[in-house]
């Protein structure tokens, strides 16, 4: 059967009968929940072959999202940095601010057709709360966000959005208090009542069919970029970047690219202070297979397969598991999956924002800074695109007080890029 959703890119990476991509992902749920997964997924096969529900996707996509969303060539940036030339799919302009709005409305959508009054979620950076309370808003649902409480303190900004749209922002106290024990509340939560709410998942993870949906509704993205790079530079992309926790953005951006093997791929993950200090959430680079929230994942485990805590400073990739079919990528060598630290992400952060006027997400900052690093190792004749796949609006408050613009000017000290390249700003200028 041909899915209309993602009609233009390869389906033949569809999971298996049972949702596993490789050997990962899978359905690992108690039996009532089950029954509820294969309800959603038969749900989905219908709607992703109903012409009526994806052109209307596609009006809200236009209409209200504002997509497509542009390409820019970062002039200034690439300059700069020298090399290989950098351009931006400016996810940062759709309304909400970032990806997350794309399969937030096809899955409230999804909800509205199987009779559902209620959505809920997890939210680490806010941007999936607020882009799926915007949905609910617009589609008359009521809509529940747990958050974990380090979170909703570091990112104020969107928790105020989400209470002015509608949603019930709820604090989860346990366990670090972060992205992975929102997820976990969220769970027990749509456990209690899966007749009237569905778990509107924020990437692709969990069980089936929820890593495959997520990435359906992501390939806007890639769709999009593909086009038009073609149209920018007669050419596709020689290199494609975008980070990686859950994976929905890359995703997004990737599965227009998986066949062409002249394109490359990178997968940017979270190294936090550093891969030997153990806080990071770099679960690709440093774990081991796992089940995690339903599904088969490559872990950061203790050695009970317990998962161990990670950190970010961007809390939208503080999840100490990946996608399965991230994980398929990153077996299987099609996709390279690396890392950026935090000081990195923040060098990036400031250095977009002064060069480009482009504020990004700090999500968005580590893919900007590896397309740093990749542009000065490779010649001028090639094309990096990365995902910026939000904008920094939710950051700006915590970057300016705990990592002040003074400790990010160059020095004789700075042995990143960053001094290099800040260096050439007058130049650039003038």
């Amino acid at each position: 059967m041909k899915n209309l959703i993602n009609a233009e890119i390869d389906t033949t990476s569809r999971p298996d009968d049972r949702g596993f991509f490789g050997e990962y992902g899978g359905s690992f749920v108690p039996e009532e929940l089950q029954k509820v997964m294969d309800e959603v997924a038969a749900k989905y096969e219908e709607i992703s072959q109903d012409p009526t529900f994806v052109q209307e996707l596609a009006n809200l996509h236009e209409h209200y999202t504002g997509r497509p969303s542009p390409v820019t060539f970062a002039a200034n940036l690439t300059k700069a940095v020298g090399g290989a030339r950098i351009y931006l799919k400016r996810e940062d302009l759709n309304h909400t601010g970032a990806h997350k709005i794309n399969h937030c409305l096809g899955e409230v959508l999804l909800a509205k057709r199987m009779g559902k009054r209620k959505v809920i979620a997890e939210t680490g950076a806010g941007q999936h709360g607020v882009a799926l309370a915007t949905a609910a808003a617009l589609m008359g649902l009521e809509c529940d966000i747990y958050m974990g409480e380090v979170d909703v303190m570091k990112e104020a900004p969107n928790v105020s959005r989400m209470k002015i749209l509608g949603a019930k922002v709820i604090p989860v106290k346990t366990g670090t208090r972060t992205l992975k024990d929102a997820v976990d509340e969220a769970f027990k939560a749509y456990l209690k009542d899966p007749v009237n709410q569905i778990y509107c998942i924020g990437s692709v993870v969990g069980p089936h069919p929820f890593p495959m949906m997520v990435r359906d509704f992501q390939s806007v993205i890639g769709v999009e970029a593909r086009g038009q790079m073609l149209q920018m530079t007669g050419r596709l992309p020689d290199d494609v970047v975008a980070c990686v926790g859950g994976g929905s953005n890359a995703m997004g951006i990737f599965s227009a690219f998986l066949d062409d093997e002249d394109v490359k791929l990178y997968g940017v993950e979270p190294g936090g202070m550093g891969l030997d200090t153990g806080a990071h959430a770099a679960s690709l680079t440093m774990g081991r297979p796992g089940i995690l929230h339903g599904f088969r994942t490559i872990l950061i485990q203790d050695d009970k397969g317990e998962p161990l805590p990670v950190y970010s400073i961007a809390s939208g990739l503080d999840y100490p598991g990946s996608g399965p079919q991230h994980c398929q990528l990153h077996d299987i060598g099609r996709v390279e999956y690396t890392t950026i630290t935090d000081r990195e992400a923040v060098e990036a952060f400031y250095a977009l924002s002064r060069m480009e006027g482009i504020i990004p997400a700090l999500e968005s900052s580590h893919a900007v800074a590896y397309a740093v690093k990749l542009a000065q190792e490779l010649d001028g004749d090639r094309n990096i695109l990365v995902n910026l796949s939000g904008r920094g609006d939710k950051d700006i408050d915590f970057v300016m007080h705990n990592y002040p613009l003074v400790e990010y000017e160059p020095d004789e000290k700075s042995t990143s890029s960053y001094k290099e390249f800040l260096s050439h700003i007058q130049q650039v200028r003038h």
